[in-house]
This record gives C-alpha cells, sequence and structure tokens, in this order.
C-alpha cells in the first residue's frame, strides 16, 4: 500500500494503541482514516509484551479503565471480531514486605469499592493456586479471578482488520520521520515514502513518541526500558490454568504459555533474573529455556499513561508511556484518542493523564508497575 497525499486523521505507530485508534475512527464515521507504521503492524512493544489484562492497580482511573477493558476483551470476537485466545485465569501478585501487604491492602480495598472482585490471600490460599511456588518468606498475596492474559499480535491484527473493512488504510515499512506544523497547528506528516497533508494526527510510537513529538515542538517525558522474556520447553507439573503470577518485590513472573512457561522480570538478563526465579518456582531450575526475546516499556514519570491533546500545535493529539500496561488498556485509550481527534465527546474524562500533569505539579503515581 503506497502513501496517501493526504488524509482526514493520521495514526503514527501500528501497536495496539495505533490499531485501537485506527478502528474507533473508522468506527465513528472517519472518512478517511490513515495508520503509517515503521515496521509492520504489531513489530514494536506490542509484539514483545507478555500479554497481560488486569484491574489490580492502585490508580483509580487505571482501576476503571482496566475493569472496561476486560469487558471489551471479553467480547473481542464479536468486536471489532477476532480471537485473541483470550484467558481470564486471574493475576496472583505474591507479597514479602509489610510495606507491600498495605500498599496492596489499600488497593484491593479501592479495588473492591469500584466493582472489581480481588481479594487479600494468605501465602497458603497462594500456594493452593500455584502448587510448586514457595510460599515461606511472603506475607500475603492478592488474587482476582477476572485478570488474565491474551495474545497481543492478535488484537493488533484484529483491530487493523475490521478499520480496513470499513474504510480505514494501512501503510507498513513507512517511517515517520516529522510532524509538519505551520502557524500552531499541524498541517502533515513527513515519512519515508514522502509526505501526506493531515490537520489532525493521533502519535502512538511508543518510544519512538518522544522524538517524533519533539519534530512539532511538543515535549513527551518518555524513556524507553528493556525488558527481556523467556519461554521454556514444555515438561513442567504446574496446573494448566495458571494465572498471571507476579512476585512483587523482584518483579519475577510467569504465566502459562501452550504446554510451555513465559517469564521475565525487572533485570535485563536471564543471568540476573535466575536466582529471584528459581527461588520463587523451584521448577524452573529443570526446564531449560527454548526461546527469548526483548522490546521496550515506553516509561513515564509516574508510571502512568501519557493521554491527551495539544493546544499547541492544534490537531496533535498523543497516548504514549504507558510504563507496561499499554496492551490491556489498548481498548479504552484507542477510543479515547480517535474521539478526541475528531472533537467528538469521550466515555472516559482521562485528562488527568494529560501531559500537562507534569507543569502543573499533578503527576499521580501508578504504584502496581510489573
Amino acid at each position: 500500500m503506497s502513501l496517501p497525499s493526504s488524509a482526514e486523521v493520521v495514526v503514527l505507530g501500528g501497536g495496539v494503541m495505533g490499531a485501537s485508534a485506527l478502528y474507533h475512527l473508522a468506527k465513528a464515521g472517519c472518512r478517511d482514516a490513515l495508520l503509517v507504521e515503521r515496521e509492520t503492524l504489531g513489530s514494536g512493544s506490542t509484539s514483545k509484551a507478555a500479554g497481560g489484562i488486569r484491574a489490580q492497580f492502585s490508580d483509580e482511573l487505571n482501576i476503571r479503565i482496566g475493569l472496561e477493558c476486560i469487558r471489551r476483551y471479553e467480547r473481542f470476537p464479536e468486536e471489532p471480531g477476532s480471537e485473541i485466545d483470550f484467558k481470564q485465569w486471574g493475576y496472583l501478585f505474591l507479597l514479602a514486605t509489610p510495606e507491600e501487604v498495605a500498599s496492596f491492602t489499600r488497593s484491593v480495598e479501592l479495588q473492591q469499592s469500584l466493582g472489581v472482585p480481588s481479594r487479600l490471600l494468605t501465602p497458603g490460599e497462594a500456594a493452593a493456586i500455584v502448587p510448586e511456588l514457595r510460599t515461606g518468606d511472603l506475607l500475603a498475596a492478592t488474587f482476582c479471578p477476572i485478570d488474565g492474559y491474551a495474545t497481543p499480535e492478535a488484537a493488533v491484527q484484529g483491530y487493523a482488520s475490521a478499520a480496513a473493512r470499513l474504510g480505514a488504510t494501512v501503510v507498513q515499512g513507512c517511517e515517520a520521520s516529522e510532524i509538519v506544523v505551520r502557524d500552531g497547528r499541524v498541517t502533515g506528516v513527513t515519512t519515508t515514502q514522502g509526505h501526506t497533508a493531515v490537520s489532525r494526527v493521533i502519535l502512538s510510537a511508543g518510544v519512538w513518541s518522544r522524538e517524533l513529538a519533539a519534530t512539532a515542538g511538543v515535549e513527551i517525558p518518555v524513556a524507553p526500558e528493556k525488558r527481556h522474556v523467556f519461554v521454556t520447553e514444555p515438561g513442567d507439573t504446574l496446573p494448566h490454568e495458571l494465572p498471571l503470577t507476579i512476585d512483587f518485590a523482584t518483579g519475577f513472573y510467569f504465566h502459562r504459555e501452550g504446554r510451555s512457561l513465559l517469564f521475565g522480570g525487572r533485570v535485563a538478563t536471564l543471568e540476573d533474573l535466575a536466582p529471584d526465579a528459581v527461588h520463587r518456582l523451584p521448577a524452573l531450575e529443570e526446564l531449560p529455556v527454548r526461546s527469548t526475546w526483548w522490546g521496550y516499556y515506553e516509561m513515564s514519570p509516574d508510571h502512568n499513561a501519557i493521554v491527551g491533546a495539544c493546544p499547541d500545535p492544534d490537531g496533535l493529539v498523543y497516548a504514549t508511556g504507558f510504563s507496561g500496561h499499554g496492551f490491556q488498556q489498548g481498548p479504552v485509550v484507542g477510543e479515547h484518542v480517535a474521539l478526541l481527534a475528531l472533537g467528538l465527546p469521550t466515555p472516559f474524562d482521562l485528562s488527568p493523564f494529560s501531559l500537562e500533569r507534569f507543569a502543573t505539579g499533578a503527576a499521580r503515581a501508578e504504584l502496581n508497575v510489573v
């Protein structure tokens, strides 16, 4: 597909956020929506994600977004109409310090007040869910049965295919280099395939959002952070229906991947991760690693998304800085930025996540970051 000379709205970035935005633009009646992706759809952070979907956050707005996104991912085979293999086998957070227990207790109370069926567990109750855990040094755990994980690439393709059926255009292998601004307004996008005239741009390019925003004179404080993922050979004796289990103090996590286990953490290498991983899940010591990959978290200063519309230049809408929870927020945030770009009312008030919070001292920390 060649680059059109003009469009009504251009989406920059073909991960789940951009694909969701494109679908919601087309669904809302946008006559000429275009998505530009530097490589292939889902090839950036989305394809490297572990696929978690949860409502177990500490920030009220994230909890509300999480609940709605769970509902939409449950309905994904009907709308937009694609199978994403959503396994609602829960999220299990393992807590080892009094500070973690206090923080997660507050989070669970808030979650329950908003309708999330999360609950505090004893270490023994956690071990009953995942029998091979080492729990002797744990103080508590939390669990939510409606959380789970899905296939990120399938969600991207589902949104993009549905958008195409509604008349939207996707151009892959086309790298944007500049958001062109004239007299305080967006007027176009320059790419490796040429120039497209447009008055509204949705910037959802993950860790590349910062440099693209800078071409329009906007500073978005997003920094890349590498995260590695490992998949074992089959052969473990854990239950098939495993929750996404997280040792919060170390960041080590794992979940079922076919007949294997997928695991990762906050550290850079398998050598760094191995001591914490084997301590919490001794079975890993006997399981060879079959494959590995890495991708970027796009980190914001307060670990919350950066979402909104610029007053200057007019016409620039942004969605980035998700700090590891972009895939799970794709349905709601993608719709939000699409409607913002079209000047239509939005179901959620995401103004607390706008760039302005960093200038006004209104940053709001998300504590439950994996």
